[in-house]
């Protein structure tokens, strides 16, 4: 009978986030021994991790890591939330985040090929989900520059590490209005930084729909023109930040809490787990 106990399987389950069969049988196959045990789940993982590819990965967590004059965030993705919150995978995601950091990495193919120890991130990736048992898969990676970063990473479940993430680069000396912007940005979801980011063909569709829309609500043809301005505003008011009506006190656009708090947004990224 193989020496070990129930308490061996749960203590080696939580340490490597692997199904409660495959440890049981693992630590069978080791007779026990912890370390054997490992290297038989690592062996079996890498044959599994090809099998898992089509998988989704719905998952997982948010890191972010600030390094001379650049601030990088990353979503580190996984098929279940019983994963996301082992101490693995969140090790694994700082060592993930720590290396494209390093690289100053801003996209996922830079980050994969940063170095991590003797190792590219997509080799530690690949050992690790061997280990874990599961798809694990480097979603997305923003690096940005800036004089100054404020960091705002929120849980959307207390049992969980967070889920949304978000970066704000900015000039000027009040960190803490700098910070209220980031929390805004983690509800608001905004997709520029200003208008003036937004593509022009897409304000250009915008703008066909509305005044396609308020013709068929039977507006004057007269009125058209300032109906659709107004509407066109609106969706600034939706996808840039500056443009958005403040969380804190919708009376106020974000532009005029910055400008008023004498700072400058330079620059945001925002992702989400999952979205």
């Amino acid at each position: 009978m193989a020496n070990f106990s129930i308490a061996d399987i749960k203590a080696l389950r939580e340490q490597l986030g692997t199904g409660m069969v495959d440890t049981k049988k693992a630590l069978e196959e080791a007779d026990g021994d912890v370390e054997k045990a490992v290297e038989i789940l690592r062996l079996k993982g890498a044959k599994g991790n090809a099998k898992r590819a089509d998988r989704a990965t719905s998952e997982g967590l948010v890191v972010a890591r600030e390094q001379g004059g650049k601030a990088t965030l990353v979503e580190l993705a996984c098929e279940t939330d019983f994963v996301a919150k082992n101490d693995r995978f969140i090790a694994l995601a700082d060592k993930v985040a720590d290396a494209a950091a390093a690289a100053a990495a801003d996209s996922v193919e830079e980050a994969l090929a940063a170095t991590a120890g003797d190792q590219t991130v997509e080799q530690l990736i690949s050992d690790e989900a061997a280990i874990i048992g599961e798809k694990v898969e480097l979603r997305r990676v923003r690096t940005l520059e800036g004089d100054a970063f404020q960091v705002y990473l929120h849980r959307t479940s207390k049992d969980l590490p967070p889920q949304v993430g978000v970066i704000v680069a900015y000039t000027g000396d009040d960190a803490e209005t700098a910070r209220s912007i980031a929390q805004h940005i983690s509800f608001a979801n905004p997709s520029y930084l200003s208008r003036d980011e937004v593509p022009a063909a897409d304000v250009e569709k915008e703008r066909e729909i509305v005044t396609e829309i308020s013709r068929n609500e039977g507006k004057p043809e007269a009125a058209l023109p300032k109906i659709v301005e107004g509407r066109v505003n609106a969706f600034f008011k939706q996808v840039s930040l500056l443009d958005q009506d403040y969380a804190k006190d919708n009376k106020l656009s974000v532009a005029k809490v910055a400008h008023d708090a004498g700072i400058t947004i330079t620059g945001f990224a925002r992702f989400k787990v999952g979205a």
